[in-house]
């Protein structure tokens, strides 16, 4: 075998060539832990590091990871279930996942739902608590210096 390479490209991102295939594809966003062991225990790789592979085998577990139906992959473990438009069940990654989320929040924001409108106003969109947490930029209700400055201002005008 030749040396093992440092860093493996994999749908255009560098990946630690020196790690074992089911940890190393986790460097993928949208592939978790189960779906990375998944895919590399049905392709035969579990226990082989991923720098070891030669270019063929890496681009045969790339087309996996994008289709799993090549695979004994359970549909539960894909991160796309029954598409809004195709029905499909479907695994997204990396910029195609990040597309598809943006246009989910954007059709969201369109049809005026409640979370559209959470979304669109910046709060959280799932139903936790605000009084104390995601209080940053103009949603902090008061101001000390603010009301301090008022207060300075307020003091000099009624003399």
């Amino acid at each position: 075998m030749s040396e093992t390479r440092e860093v493996v490209r994999i749908a255009r991102t560098g990946i630690d060539g020196n790690k074992p295939v089911g940890k190393a594809l986790t460097g993928l966003k949208g592939v978790g832990e189960m779906y990375a062991n998944a895919v590399a225990e049905s392709m035969e790789y579990k226990n082989q590091i991923i720098g070891n592979l030669s270019d063929e085998e890496i681009d045969e577990i790339e087309e996996a990871i994008k289709n799993p139906d090549q695979l004994d992959v359970p549909a539960w473990l894909r991160n796309r279930r029954k598409d809004r438009e195709t029905g499909e069940d479907l695994h997204l990654i990396e910029d195609d996942l990040d597309l598809k989320k943006e246009f989910d929040i954007r059709r969201l924001k369109e049809i005026d739902s409640y979370k559209g409108w959470r979304h669109d106003i910046g709060l959280p969109v799932r139903g936790q608590k605000t009084q104390s947490s995601f209080r940053s930029g103009a949603k902090i209700g008061v101001s000390r210096a603010r009301i301090q400055e008022e207060a300075s201002e307020g003091g000099g005008d009624e003399e």
